[in-house]
């Protein structure tokens, strides 16, 4: 008989301890919880904690589950049921908009295309599915950022580049702009990451009310913002987009 890692099975425990309640809990708590000696649960905790499943409180000492077990539970949704899901609503959204439309995910510290639709009108356009975009200056990425803790984390830790005279790169200005994303539901990006371009995107959410991507649109600045504002349909539509796909997922209504 194959014998299970004592390790193994006292971290798992520890994660299920720790998501019990509410609360956060100390090392004595969580060593008698488990009946394990404070040496032993402080080295699993410690173990736990480099690999981003745990998080210690530093004014407390307390112990609560890290962001990087956000990112391990929305694998289950795999990226191509994501994508299948938002087909017929980016088709949609690119048509009622008449500006391309994308679906992004994170990926490796960045905004991963998955799906592109193109601009409905005759222009030659290149396909970007695979293509890699920043997370502290594009619309997409922005969203990414102030709704997934993980995508939060390696946008402030990231090298935040000034691609534009408009780029938002300082930590406190950019914590401004997430609040804002998540006071008002869509994030903006007008020529902060390409010179001419503005993009306005919105959240996708799972299930479990998690972010699992964004959609957006795309296109030149001054069919999107003529008067310099971004126009209020195209806003709209894009967190209505957001939405359809989020139902699509059994997010529900939001």
């Amino acid at each position: 008989m194959t014998r299970n890692i004592q390790s193994l099975e006292r971290a798992a425990a520890m994660l299920r301890l720790l998501a019990g309640g509410e609360r956060r809990l100390g090392l004595s708590d969580i060593a008698s919880s488990l009946g394990l000696a404070k040496g032993t649960a402080h080295g699993i905790l410690r173990t736990l904690q480099q690999e981003g499943f745990v998080e210690q409180d530093e004014p407390s000492g307390r112990y609560q589950l890290g962001a990087e077990l956000l990112r391990l539970g929305t694998t289950y949704l795999d990226v191509h049921e994501l994508r299948a899901r938002a087909l017929v609503w980016t088709d949609d959204l690119a048509r009622s908009s008449g500006e391309s439309a994308y679906l992004g995910v994170l990926h490796q510290h960045g905004v991963l295309i998955v799906h592109h639709v193109f601009r409905p009108d005759d222009s030659r356009q290149v396909l970007e599915i695979g293509a890699m975009q920043p997370l502290h200056s594009t619309a997409m990425g922005k969203v990414l950022s102030a709704y997934d803790p993980v995508a939060h984390s390696e946008a402030l830790e990231a090298d935040r580049k000034a691609f534009t005279d408009r780029t938002v790169c300082d930590p406190e200005g950019f914590e401004q702009v997430l609040d804002i994303t998540r006071a008002r539901g869509y994030a903006a990006d007008v020529e902060e990451t390409w010179q001419g371009v503005a993009s306005v995107a919105a959240p996708v959410h799972d299930r479990r009310r998690m972010p699992v991507g964004a959609v957006g649109v795309t296109g030149a600045v001054e069919r999107l913002c003529p008067d310099g504002e971004l126009r209020p349909e195209l806003i709209a539509a894009v967190r209505d987009c957001a939405r359809a796909v989020s139902r699509d997922l059994g997010a529900g209504r939001f």
